[in-house]
Parts: C-alpha cells; sequence; structure tokens
C-alpha cells in the first residue's frame, strides 16, 4: 500500500463518534466522560456526556491540517469533576496511514491506563480527499482476447454452385381418392357387420343330446282326484261306539243293597 506525499497544509475530517467499556473512576455515582484530541499544535476537546458511564456517545466532528511527516493522532479520555481534578481513564494513538491512502477510515481504537491496562475504546469516523489512491496502468491489465500480429489470413472465396433446377410440383398429400387402383373385392364396412344372434337360441340351434332328457324339479306328482278325500279317514264303526257289555250307569256297588236296609236289633241297645 502506497503512502501519500504532499500533505502539508491539507485538512482531515475527523469525527468523535463514542466510547465502549471504558474503565469506571466513579465508586457512587455514574462518571461523566469526555474526549481530547492532539495532533501537533492543534487540540479538540468534546463535550461532556453527563452520566455517560461506560458507553458515552458524542457524535462531534472537527478539522486538523495535517502536517508533513506527522502520521498520528493522540487521544484521550477523562472523566469530568466538579469538585477535585478530572480523573484520567486512558489514552491511545490513531495512526493516519489508512485515511491518507484510501481516504477513509472508521476503525476503533484501544485505550490504556497509565498502568497499561486496557481502559476501553474509542470509535473515530476519518475522511481525507485529496487520497493518493494506487492507479493501475493499462499494462498490468490482461487483454480480453489474444492480438492478431501481421496481415489477416486470406480465406478462399466460397465455391460457386448451380442454381438447382425446376422441380415440379409436389403432389398433394395424401393423394386424391381418384388416384388408387380399384380394389378387386367389394368394399365393405370395417369392422365387418355382424348379425346378432336372437336370444334364446332356437332348440333346433342345439345338437340332439345323446343322454335322456332331465326330469323336471321338483318331479310332477300324479294328479289326485278332487276334492281329496277327508283327513283323517272315517272309521268303519259309528260314533259313539256302543256299550260293550251294555250296563247301567252309575255301575252297581258291590254291597248288595243300597242304602243298607234297617237295622235289625234294637238301637239303642239295652244296658247289660
Amino acid at each position: 500500500m502506497s503512502t501519500a506525499y504532499g500533505i502539508q497544509g491539507q485538512l482531515l475530517d475527523v469525527t468523535v463518534v463514542g466510547c465502549s467499556k471504558l474503565k469506571d473512576t466513579e465508586w457512587i455515582s455514574r462518571q461523566d466522560p469526555y474526549v481530547c484530541l492532539e495532533y501537533a499544535t492543534t487540540k479538540f476537546r468534546t463535550r461532556t456526556c453527563t452520566d455517560g458511564g461506560k458507553h458515552p456517545v458524542f457524535q462531534e466532528k472537527t478539522v486538523i491540517p495535517l502536517i508533513e511527516g506527522l502520521r498520528e493522532i493522540s487521544v484521550s479520555v477523562w472523566n469530568s469533576n466538579t469538585v477535585t481534578f478530572d480523573d484520567f481513564i486512558g489514552s491511545g494513538r490513531v495512526q493516519l496511514q489508512k485515511v491518507l491512502s484510501q481516504g477513509y477510515d472508521d476503525s476503533t481504537w484501544a485505550l490504556q491506563s497509565k498502568s497499561g491496562k486496557y481502559a476501553g475504546e474509542v470509535k473515530l469516523i476519518m475522511h481525507f480527499q485529496n487520497s493518493q489512491k494506487p492507479q493501475m496502468s493499462a499494462s498490468s491489465y490482461a487483454p480480453s482476447a489474444p492480438m492478431h500480429m501481421g496481415a489477416a489470413p486470406h480465406y478462399a472465396p466460397p465455391p460457386h454452385y448451380a442454381p438447382p433446377k425446376s422441380v415440379s410440383a409436389a403432389p398433394s398429400y395424401p393423394p386424391p381418392v381418384e388416384t388408387y387402383a380399384s380394389a378387386p373385392y367389394p368394399a365393405a364396412a370395417y369392422p365387418p357387420v355382424l348379425a346378432a344372434p336372437s336370444y334364446p337360441p332356437p332348440v333346433e340351434a342345439y345338437a340332439a343330446s345323446p343322454y335322456p332328457a332331465a326330469a323336471a324339479y321338483p318331479p310332477a306328482q300324479t294328479a289326485a282326484p278332487y276334492p281329496p278325500s277327508a283327513y283323517p279317514p272315517p272309521m268303519q264303526q259309528t260314533y259313539p261306539p256302543s256299550p260293550y257289555p251294555p250296563q247301567a250307569y252309575p255301575p252297581p256297588q258291590a254291597q248288595p243293597y243300597y242304602p243298607p236296609g234297617p237295622y235289625g236289633g234294637v238301637y239303642p241297645p239295652p244296658p247289660y
């Protein structure tokens, strides 16, 4: 990367965006940081960010005249106090090689405390209008197509062809019907129309079966005379049947008389 030359008296635009992760120097309340820039005899101080704490925001811009041979800016961050002296938080150095060669730099720069410990970061945006960006010569680019040397090659002219002979009109397709020879067979519809057989077919269409004809099912019964005889059939004797042997009803008792005859003795019997 080339370095810019002839920067004497030219202007550099610097914007202090803000800080992050600052070391906290307050024990009770939040700290009030501000940023100081120093370049040769040029000094710049931002406003105090009240209660900014560890992440103050400034968004303040300044213009610094450049000096030939001096390519860094000193930056320091302080905590503002109203009673005692301000507290030092950290400091760092901003390098200008990138902004002077490319015209733009928005890097974040680390800060260190007096003991050399990490004390936070500060973000700057720098612009330089008259930067000397490296230019590439035309010879550095590869040609898109190879260059031809010498005279252009000679190409033989195309051969001359005789015009084609006239061709009779092409026959139409398909050819007309009359161009086909008549068929020796009678015209028939395709597929041929078959006569539909009647259903059921006539009896004579079937061959006589060598087996006897099957009896009808259920088999036909012999016709009985009508009306049919009474069921059950009548008995040979008349009803009711004659008593056999004939006897009176109710049947006689075994004893000879009923009721029994009078008692032969004296009733009640005489005492003994």
